[in-house]
């Protein structure tokens, strides 16, 4: 009979530490956290905050001029504000961009916004490249990084590059 206590407590000890173990694995900010906030300056130098876009659905992109692959996927988040900025969604009214660039120049980066026709008004930078503390505070190691935020700063999805943007903005229409 002993061993079947000892069985059970080993049992109990590591489903409790494979638990322990999966929470330790997932990547804060995650789904449904509040987004942290961000302050940074726009080109012109006035300082911008992520809470001042509550209401509508909000991606925020992290990108730099430098970054190829995130040049090719200015692409599809330009079609995805053309497309849904004026829609409204089950989680906000309007869809809007707040980008991130992690350049170092600002006249390579502000280049690259005209080149790229990155169109919304919510461009910032701390010209810190990865050692922006934005970069510690939304935990990630590689460009393009996004995260999709509802209304009310959640956030709703990770991850949405090419045609997946679009896919779940369309999912997520207002009827």
């Amino acid at each position: 009979m002993q061993w079947i206590k000892s069985i059970t407590v080993i049992l109990i000890l590591l489903i409790g530490h494979l638990n322990i173990s999966a929470l330790q694995h997932i990547i804060r900010p995650a789904v449904g956290d509040q987004a942290p906030e961000i302050m940074m300056a726009n080109p012109e130098g006035e300082m911008l905050t992520l809470s001042n876009l509550r209401g509508k659905v909000v991606l925020v992109d992290f990108w730099a001029s430098w970054c190829r692959t995130c040049r090719i996927e200015n692409n599809s988040v330009r079609r995805a504000y053309q497309k849904y900025k004026s829609k409204n969604f089950d989680s906000g009214k309007g869809f809007d961009v707040f980008s991130v660039s992690l350049d170092e120049d600002q006249s390579i980066w502000r280049k690259a916004i005209i080149n790229d026709k990155l169109e919304w008004q919510n461009q910032v930078c701390d010209f810190k490249k990865w050692n922006s503390p934005i970069v510690q505070t939304y935990n990630f190691r590689f460009l393009p990084h996004n995260v999709l935020i509802d209304s009310s700063g959640k956030i709703l999805a990770k991850g949405l590059y090419g045609n997946k943007l679009e896919e779940f903005l369309a999912a997520h229409l207002a009827e």
